[in-house]
């Protein structure tokens, strides 16, 4: 058994695709339509046949909540693995990227938190 697909679930497909693609370096990997949205998902373009992730349109009002909470607690809905979180930062920041967490040192990893625009904080994360 193994992850071939994982998914985060966003307000707005569109707004997440642009984010997701142009901000973060994401590449499109599949783009199906489907009824109330697509079956978008995305895939590092270091690991084309890697693991893709699903843009899940925000369709079940219980998720809504959920996203929403987590949101207000400051807790990560996913984490993206990068090889320098200080660059990455740097990156991102000069793009206009908000963090809730600036690069912070937790035992064996540095972590940053960026809000992706669309209702998730994501964390990036580097194994020192």
């Amino acid at each position: 058994m193994k992850i071939t697909v994982t998914s985060v679930l966003v307000q707005d497909q569109e707004k997440a695709f642009q984010f997701y693609t142009k901000v973060l370096g994401f590449e499109k990997k599949t783009d199906i339509p489907m009824e109330g949205g697509r079956w978008l998902t995305l895939v590092s373009p270091e690991q084309r046949d890697g693991v893709e992730l699903l843009l899940e349109p925000m369709g079940f009002a219980p998720a809504k909540d959920f996203q929403k909470s987590l949101l207000e607690a400051g807790i990560p809905w996913t984490s993206f693995s990068v090889d320098n979180v200080d660059k990455e930062f740097e990156r991102l920041n000069e793009l206009g990227v908000e963090f809730t967490m600036k690069p912070t040192q937790m035992g064996p990893v540095k972590l940053a938190v960026l809000n992706d625009t669309c209702g998730n904080l994501i964390q990036i994360a580097q194994l020192l």
